[in-house]
């Protein structure tokens, strides 16, 4: 009798007892906080280069270039560049992109030039219905063809 009335009196408790993982919480808190900012000072890091691979394109692309004076001269179908203005340029892509959407247009601005002719041309295929236009640029160590590099 005395085993059984024992028994009870001592109930087992279910409930977890979550004070001391308070503590171990508040003490890992204030480690991290007083280790990060040590962390994040002075971090150098060196970013990989990569060269870009090239387009692999069925047919001529349509090359817009723009010279360092703001000029521009369009190439279509492999031909030749023809000196153009804005509004020429304007008329004969979107003309040639309406025949042909999947044709590529590319931008190719000189080195020396000002953003803005780069720009400003982009804005004007814009105009004329292009939607997609890829940047041209020299790939990496080649030279130009006045041998700069």
């Amino acid at each position: 009798m005395r085993t059984s009335a024992r028994h009870k009196r001592l109930k087992l408790k279910s409930e977890i007892n979550v004070v001391p993982y308070i503590d171990v919480m508040l003490v890992l808190l204030i480690i991290f906080m007083v280790a990060t900012p040590m962390l994040n000072a002075n971090v150098d890091v060196n970013l990989p280069q990569a060269n870009a691979k090239s387009l692999q394109d069925k047919k001529d692309p349509v090359i817009v270039s723009v010279g360092t004076d703001g000029s521009l001269y369009l190439t279509m179908d492999g031909a030749k560049k023809e000196p153009v203005d804005a509004a020429t340029m304007k008329a004969k892509v979107g003309a040639f992109v309406k025949a042909n959407p999947e044709i590529s247009v590319l931008v190719a601005g000189d080195r020396e030039g000002k953003y803005d002719g780069v720009y400003q041309v982009l804005a004007d295929l814009q105009q004329a219905g292009v939607a997609k236009v890829g940047l041209m640029s020299q790939p990496q160590g080649s030279s130009t063809p006045d041998g700069r590099k």
